[in-house]
């Protein structure tokens, strides 16, 4: 027929079944099964972004190490410490038309669908990676003073304004990519180490872990009075984070990220064999 299978109903699968005679009848609910047993499914697809990065594998294998708590092939000591970084922009502050209504027998609270915009807070945040420990602040917008307001925040406190080294990890958003950024970082705090990890690679980022969490415990429903209501939600759920988090048990290493890389260069070489003949 020319389409993919995802733009066609089970409906659609069995009138053309029927039609071209491959079955004189055929039900439904078995062409649904059939599809739902199948291993190899065509009509679901997902986007991802294929690293293009030169030194992907650099720069990732880094950041898997200091989780390991690993850097430059020694062991990190209890002195050194790792904290992962990044904004999430734009959390409104969203004012109901109409009263949230409360939860019933059988029936879940009722969120008004139109709202009125009160303001947006960029959230500025680092985890202590290995202490299950978050940092952080609400600021107008993101941006080089906000982010180095966060890293005032977190150096001037124990145990890190004592440590050996810090080491940060971060991607290359506009506030801190860049060697610029590197050396306004080390000149403000000695014992800070930045690590950048590679472009379009945000799931290296611990930090995002958090942020899912924060959006789908804290900020969902959007029912807030005011930008402030926002930002002491933010403020009261680090605190409970902390009195019930473990850092999180991450499982993708170095061996799992070289195992990877190799299969994708097979992949790419099956699939441009003259490329790399040229």
């Amino acid at each position: 027929m020319g389409l993919p299978l995802s733009r066609l109903s089970v409906a659609d699968v069995r009138r053309q079944a029927e039609r071209t005679g491959l079955v004189a009848r055929i039900s439904d609910s078995t062409i649904w099964r059939w599809l739902h047993e199948d291993a190899i499914r065509p009509w679901q697809h997902r986007c991802w972004i294929f690293p293009r990065d030169p030194d992907f594998q650099v720069k990732a294998g880094r950041i898997l190490d200091l989780y390991a708590r690993g850097w430059e092939g020694r062991s990190l000591r209890d002195d050194e410490f790792v904290l992962s970084t990044d904004e999430k922009t734009s959390i409104q502050a969203r004012v109901r038309i109409h009263p949230s209504l409360p939860t019933e027998p059988g029936k879940p609270r009722r969120v008004e669908h139109e709202y009125v915009r009160c303001g947006a807070w960029a959230y500025l945040a680092a985890l202590d990676v290995h202490r299950a420990k978050v940092f952080g602040r609400c600021e107008p917008a993101t941006g080089i003073a906000p982010f180095e307001r966060l890293v005032d925040q977190v150096m001037r406190q124990a145990p890190y304004r004592d440590a050996r080294r810090v080491f940060w990890i971060m991607d290359n958003g506009s506030s801190h990519r860049g060697q610029a950024a590197v050396e306004r970082l080390t000149r403000a705090h000695p014992r800070l180490v930045p690590v950048h990890g590679p472009i379009h690679a945000s799931w290296l980022n611990q930090i995002e872990i958090y942020f899912s969490i924060v959006e789908r415990k804290a900020l969902t429903p959007n029912d807030f009075p005011s930008l402030a209501a926002v930002a002491q939600r933010l403020a009261d759920f680090e605190r409970y984070f902390e009195s019930i988090a473990r850092p999180f048990e991450w499982k993708f290493t170095r061996t799992d990220l070289n195992q990877l890389i190799s299969r994708m260069r097979t992949r790419y070489a099956e699939a441009h064999p003259l490329k790399l003949a040229a």
